[in-house]
């Protein structure tokens, strides 16, 4: 696991992180413990899913501020990449949807007519484009937020009960 993580090094070098670099110099910030690992993962999984843009930036922030592993939270907010990127927000639509009542075919067909409507009333193609992002933004925004609340429950949950403190090896006499 370690050579899939950032190096403090690397994290300290970081031109986002230079505002915060002075506080990284804690030296339990780095230290891989159930607890520190835990609220990382929730941290990073939470971040990864609920934010599309500066997802590292704010679990680092945030990282330090709960004194959870930092490298640790950056790499857990990779659960979103572009290769996971198109299933995610698919799912989270599709949540979305299902907890707002919405069937997917209908959110669409009334983006489109809030468009054609828009069109025909000769408004700004701004608020076209606005009346379209909220009528089908509200599902993607509820889904991501399940998502992200779930995963990162079940991150720190997950790590917490699965976690083997590692003791060193008995001599046997």
């Amino acid at each position: 696991m370690k050579r899939w993580l950032p190096t403090r090094e690397q994290l300290l070098a970081s031109k986002w992180l230079r505002p915060v670099a002075h506080r990284l110099q804690d030296d339990h910030l780095w230290h891989l413990d159930r607890g520190s690992v835990a609220r990382a993962v929730s941290i990073g999984l939470f971040f990864g899913f609920m934010l599309p843009v500066a997802q590292f930036l704010f679990a680092v922030v945030t990282a330090v501020f709960f004194r959870a592993n930092v490298a640790v939270a950056a790499a857990s907010t990779l659960v979103t990449n572009p290769f996971t990127f198109p299933p995610v927000y698919w799912l989270a639509y599709q949540i979305g949807s299902w907890v707002l009542g919405h069937r997917s075919g209908e959110i669409v067909a009334q983006a489109l007519e809030s468009q054609i409507e828009t069109l025909a009333q000769q408004q700004s193609w701004w608020q076209g484009l606005w009346q379209s992002i909220q009528s089908t933004g509200a599902p993607l925004v509820v889904g991501l937020a399940i998502l992200a609340v779930v995963s990162s429950t079940l991150g720190y949950v997950l790590v917490w009960v699965l976690w083997r403190p590692h003791e060193p090896p008995q001599e046997r006499g």
